[in-house]
């Protein structure tokens, strides 16, 4: 992969890595009971940021983790914040480790890929 598709790729991450931290803002909002129609549709809207640009990751690179089907899954289980007002703690603390491992899975895939945007940037650099 090139110098220039890889700093797309990362920025491309880092960006969806932003929409999981809101995500998890709204698992807090939905725990706390205080949202309106505005929280709603913003929950959506980041949910659907959130399909889209993992299509756009997964159409760039192989991802072995996380998967289609666990962040799928996650989206499903979380279909509005009404939905997640009504869960119980115990649901809520499920759905955070769903999301954590997730969470710290874009993170590992964010790494991996610096490394090889370090490595193509020395290459540059030193002609190679």
């Amino acid at each position: 992969m090139k110098l220039k598709e890889l700093n797309k790729l990362v920025t491309q991450i880092e960006t969806h890595i932003e929409c999981w931290k809101q995500f998890n803002h709204f698992i807090e909002v939905g725990r706390s009971k205080k949202f309106g129609a505005a929280d709603e549709n913003h929950f959506l809207e980041i949910k659907s940021v959130i399909v889209q640009e993992l299509e756009l990751i997964f159409a760039s690179i192989e991802v072995p983790s996380p998967s289609r089907d666990e962040v799928h899954g996650l989206l499903a289980n979380t279909p509005s914040l009404r939905a997640l007002s009504d869960m119980n703690e115990g649901m809520l603390r499920g759905l955070e480790g769903q999301w954590h491992k997730i969470y710290i899975g874009w993170h590992a895939i964010l790494g991996q890929l610096k490394v090889k945007q370090r490595q193509e940037e020395s290459k540059s650099f030193w002609g190679k």
